[in-house]
């Protein structure tokens, strides 16, 4: 009875020096605000990359080209890997925990169909690439081995791709151009969303040596996905790889020579996203605790007019028997109902921001977990009791006959 007495004295008070309050606690309002949108976007980043991991699956091995350096710095990724090193990993007796491999480059370009267009990703590889991903033809047919083998100018449209140039219309049979060439349409993808952090409803696929020859004039590829026969077989798969890649590329460790390419697993690549989101969260919460300590500082200086201001009311209260400790109390109790409000008007700014943002940005997706609200409003009740904690010191150190005379 006693606590909630002191809140609506302390309430009253806030009512009466409205602005002064609001300037007092603006620090802590943009703090928690800062708190609740940091955690907002990174707990839904986390998810969002944890989604896009699930769909490449847990058997999914990843080969890139190791960094190329001029000088000792890099400058981009090295052109080591070449189709004959994924038809090597591929063959089982070169690596038998393998069962599937997908070569990938990639590019952009625009399509054209007649007048209409649409700005796309290019994505060159083999029939090995949809099973790997679970990824289903809703029209025609995938890319077939013999379409990679004779260099077919065909190509498999992803959803958004087909609904842009065709609407509702059949699209398998029609031909399309890209880079001034021509493709016969095989088949249309079903609506998938994401592959990794890729978009594959925008996207047209062709066979990997047709975008080598005829579109990009390359010889090299950019990556290689593999996926391993089971999952508890995929660190073995990962040091076969390595080996192979190795014995091909002629590397000796004995010679200090480093691998010319890296091999990463889902689980190597959770990591390493977690460590990223882990230094944001270092970074984004530093700068809400500074906030929150510059509202606190303004929550002592209130607290410290508060005391000067009420310096005879607290005499007449220990003449009628409150002692020093119910004066601490009171205005530690007075410094956090301050802050509290001052971490729900926080809140209530974090939530907005998160909603504008999702709403401009149309890429950024939040979501701010239960105990986000908890901590950020217990972060804002400490720091307004730390606050209070000098004026409400010297408030109880106060001699009652000097106080009585205080004018």
């Amino acid at each position: 009875m006693f606590a909630l007495q002191i809140m609506m004295m302390a309430l009253r008070g806030l009512q009466a020096n409205l602005l002064r309050s609001l300037l007092a606690t603006l620090g802590v309002i943009i703090g928690v605000g800062a708190v609740i949108s940091a955690m907002s976007i990174l707990e839904g980043a986390q998810r969002d990359m944890i989604e896009r991991f699930e769909s490449l699956g847990s058997e999914t091995i990843t080969v890139i080209p190791n960094v190329a350096k001029s000088g000792g710095r890099a400058v981009g990724m090295a052109e080591t890997l070449i189709l004959e090193d994924a038809d090597w990993i591929a063959d089982p007796r070169n690596c038998p925990s393998i069962k599937a491999v997908a070569p990938e480059v990639s590019g952009f370009d625009v399509i054209k169909y007649f007048s209409r267009n649409s700005e796309v990703s290019i994505l060159g590889t083999n029939e090995d690439y949809a099973p790997m991903f679970n990824y289903r033809v809703a029209q025609g047919r995938f890319l077939t081995r013999d379409d990679i083998a004779s260099h077919q100018k065909v190509a498999v449209l992803g959803y958004q791709v087909a609904l842009d140039l065709f609407g509702k219309a059949e699209a398998v049979g029609h031909t399309i151009r890209l880079k001034g060439a021509s493709f016969r349409v095989i088949g249309v993808m079903e609506k998938k969303g994401n592959i990794g952090f890729r978009t594959v409803d925008s996207q047209v696929i062709i066979p990997i040596t047709t975008a080598q020859s005829r579109l990009f004039g390359i010889k090299y590829i950019s990556s290689i996905s593999a996926q391993a026969a089971e999952t508890k077989l995929v660190d073995q798969a990962i040091d076969e790889i390595k080996g192979e890649l190795r014995r091909r590329h002629d590397i000796r460790f004995r010679s200090g020579q480093e691998d010319d390419f890296r091999v990463f697993s889902q689980e190597e690549q959770r990591r390493q996203i977690g460590e990223i989101v882990f230094l944001f969260q270092v970074v984004l919460y530093s700068i809400a605790l500074i906030s929150l300590v510059v509202g606190g500082i303004g929550i002592m200086n209130i607290m410290l007019v508060s005391v000067t201001e009420r310096t005879r009311e607290i005499g007449v209260r220990m003449a009628v028997g409150a002692r020093r400790g119910d004066i601490l109390l009171q205005f530690l109790i007075e410094a956090g109902t301050v802050s509290l409000l001052g971490g729900a008007f926080g809140v209530g700014c974090g939530f907005a921001f998160n909603n504008l943002l999702e709403e401009t940005t149309q890429i950024i997706e939040t979501y701010t977990p239960a105990q986000a609200l908890v901590w950020a409003l217990s972060m804002a009740i400490g720091i307004g009791i730390l606050s209070g904690l000098y004026p409400a010191y010297k408030a109880s150190r106060l001699d009652p006959v000097e106080a009585l005379r205080y004018e």
